[in-house]
């Protein structure tokens, strides 16, 4: 009944006590379609049964690419609503497998990329960094395996209206989207007053890897970026790491083994630097 009560937010304090993580735990069926959309009506009574069955497909899509990891991963994505995150126009397309405009010239990436790069930084109840809030989709996922979470958008319209969304969801139910900090900055220097922070993830392309960022990451932390030319990026799992002598290095890996993988640029006062 506790987990019931949790997503249903009858109790706030219970919310507020309750590992997030422990929702992509033992949250819905992973095997069953019927039984997925049967837990989710009785569990998520705004969720609309004909988006549970487009999720339930790509969540299998997804798993053919082997694009989420553990079963709190696959969770994660099953809890979380794409539609939410969508323009009203393209709700009914928010489970396809390619990109969908959300104004601002930006984009909302695929679910298979985001279900990867959220896999690849092995979130267990980390503090957690965002550049790029976009959608909101990318911490909505990440609302499921923890509640400490950093987003930066530098689009401040953008960054309004995706609150905005985070605040409808809180109303209607869904509480974890309350654990969400939300700021309007350049993301290129993070956010030097919350740091470190335990994972990164960087959610548009950029042709290095931030200097800022790489000292906001705790030794043992795990960043996920793309990096390369505008539109030809490869999505990189950075590992900071300490030796017995105190000495710091990075570990660079190519999380979709060299494919090429467009992002939107990541832009901000860095790029008239030098």
């Amino acid at each position: 009944m506790l987990r019931r009560e949790f997503l249903l937010g009858a109790a706030a304090a219970l919310a507020a006590s309750s590992p997030l993580e422990a929702l992509a735990a033992e949250g819905p069926p992973l095997t069953s379609k019927a039984e997925f959309v049967a837990w989710m009506t009785a569990n998520r009574p705004a969720e609309e049964p004909k988006y549970l069955e487009r999720r339930w497909d790509r969540y299998q899509v997804l798993l053919s690419f082997n694009d989420l990891w553990t079963p709190a991963d696959k969770r994660a994505f099953l809890l979380t609503p794409r539609q939410e995150f969508c323009l009203p126009e393209n709700r009914e397309d928010a489970y396809v497998g390619h990109y969908l405009d959300i104004g601002f010239g930006v984009t909302i990436t695929p679910p298979g990329t985001m279900g990867r790069m959220t896999s690849a930084i092995q979130v267990h109840g980390d503090k957690v960094l965002e550049i790029g809030t976009g959608s909101g989709f990318q911490s909505g996922l990440l609302t499921y395996l923890t509640s400490r979470i950093h987003t930066i958008e530098i689009i401040p319209e953008l960054a309004a209206r995706t609150r905005g969304v985070y605040d409808r969801l809180i109303g209607a139910g869904y509480h974890e989207y309350g654990n969400i900090v939300t700021k309007s900055a350049d993301g290129y220097y993070g956010w030097e007053d919350e740091a470190p922070f335990d994972k990164i993830i960087v959610t548009c392309g950029i042709d290095h890897i931030p200097p800022p960022l790489l000292q906001q990451l705790r030794p043992g932390g795990i960043m996920v970026i793309p990096v390369g030319p505008p539109g030809a990026q490869h999505i990189l799992k950075v590992v900071k790491k300490t030796n017995d002598g105190g000495e710091l290095s990075v570990s660079r890996s190519d999380i979709f083994g060299g494919k090429v993988i467009p992002f939107v640029p990541l832009s901000g006062g860095h790029q008239s630097e030098g």
